[in-house]
């Protein structure tokens, strides 16, 4: 391990601009949370159980979900999806990424997240894809677009959970929201049409469509507000009082969004289980494999807890939102592709949840700090 640690990106603000970094203490992180990220895991369970029953118990539910559409994804699904966005990218300090990039570790850290995220862990997908589902390719493509989609929601929230480097994993959802415009699509094209050989139609134009709405819409508002209320009012009062005021909004988008996700699928989720636990297994073994084997590449790189932790979990972590928009989108609702991006929540959030208290039983046996 190098002697000379990296510093983080709270460090490099600091010294750059002028700027407070965000610390958080790894052993108060959860205690210092919302009532609605302490029981996260909860209420996402409480969301797909309520959203199973109505989906098999109250008749017409799917249907009704479906009858109106935005972009080729149904009205209450888009509006959660944006809902859930938009808060998160607000919490992105734009006006201050010039300051940061200054710094020459800021961009090898950039780098070895740019690797994982759009080259190591979209082939780790495939491959498990492949050795799990290899008589399933309409679950395997699912799996495929999950692998695809790079997180940039969740990630904050484990983040926060493991006391990680706040301000690089705002970056870095910055940086994931960019690139995802850009690469998403055509790589959608290469995986599933080149590399996969499936016979199906993948229309690059519907995927950059939802991409771009998706994305573009909650992206562009969230630079149009932070830079207009800060300029308005105060960076203080946007950062102490409107991102506290909007954050819920966040969590409270997701768990709307996976109701009404598993009430348009609820019937299928129950009556194909043995379809969900398949695509299950990949999932666990990518989020173990992609997990532990980035959080040991930055020990031995000599990288911070802090900034461990926020590699980890955002090269762990994926975007299902945008998979189950994109999968709906290109394939219909009741698709095999959208079941197999829907259960992706249904296991990374226990999976992640478990992997936030096993990083930081291994920080403290390894004392391993900043």
């Amino acid at each position: 391990m190098a002697s000379e640690e990296p510093p983080t990106c709270g460090e490099v603000e600091k010294n750059a601009a002028g700027l407070r970094p965000v610390h958080q203490e790894k052993q108060s992180a959860f205690h210092n949370l919302g009532i609605l990220d302490r029981f996260l895991a909860l209420w996402i369970f409480l969301a797909m159980a309520v959203g199973i029953i109505l989906g098999n118990f109250v008749p017409g539910t799917g249907p009704a979900l479906q009858r109106g559409t935005f972009v080729g994804v149904s009205v209450p699904i888009a509006v959660g999806l944006l809902v859930m966005m938009y808060p998160i990218l607000c919490k992105v300090r734009y006006e201050a990424l010039h300051h940061v990039f200054r710094s020459r570790q800021i961009w090898i850290q950039i780098a070895f997240s740019i690797f994982l995220n759009w080259i190591i862990a979209p082939f780790l997908m495939l491959a498990l894809a492949w050795a799990f589902l290899p008589d399933e390719p309409e679950l395997r493509q699912g799996l495929i677009l999950v692998g695809l989609a790079r997180c940039i929601a969740m990630v904050l929230i484990w983040t926060g959970l493991a006391g990680g480097d706040a301000d690089y994993c705002a970056i870095l959802v910055a940086l994931n929201s960019l690139l995802q415009m850009i690469l998403f699509a055509p790589l959608g094209v290469f995986f599933i049409h080149t590399i996969s050989g499936d016979p199906v139609t993948f229309e690059y134009t519907t995927a950059a469509k939802s991409v771009a709405v998706f994305l573009g819409i909650p992206l562009g508002s969230a630079i149009l507000t932070r830079l207009g209320l800060c300029q308005m009012v105060s960076k203080t009062w946007y950062d102490r009082v409107f991102l506290k005021w909007i954050s819920p909004c966040s969590l409270i988008g997701l768990l709307f969004t996976i109701l009404v996700l598993f009430a348009s699928q609820g019937h299928q989720v129950v009556h194909q289980i043995v379809s969900v636990v398949r695509v299950a297994a990949p999932l666990v073994v990518y989020f173990l494999v992609i997990f532990f084997a980035t959080l040991f590449i930055a020990f031995r790189m000599g990288f911070g807890y802090k900034l461990a932790a926020t590699q980890s979990f955002t090269a762990a972590s994926n975007n299902f939102e945008l998979a189950i928009a994109v999968s709906v989108a290109t394939f219909g609702a009741d698709s095999n592709q959208a079941l197999a991006s829907t259960v992706g929540p249904l296991i990374e959030v226990p999976v992640l949840l478990g992997l936030v208290y096993a990083v930081k039983f291994i920080a403290n046996r390894l004392r391993w700090n900043d």
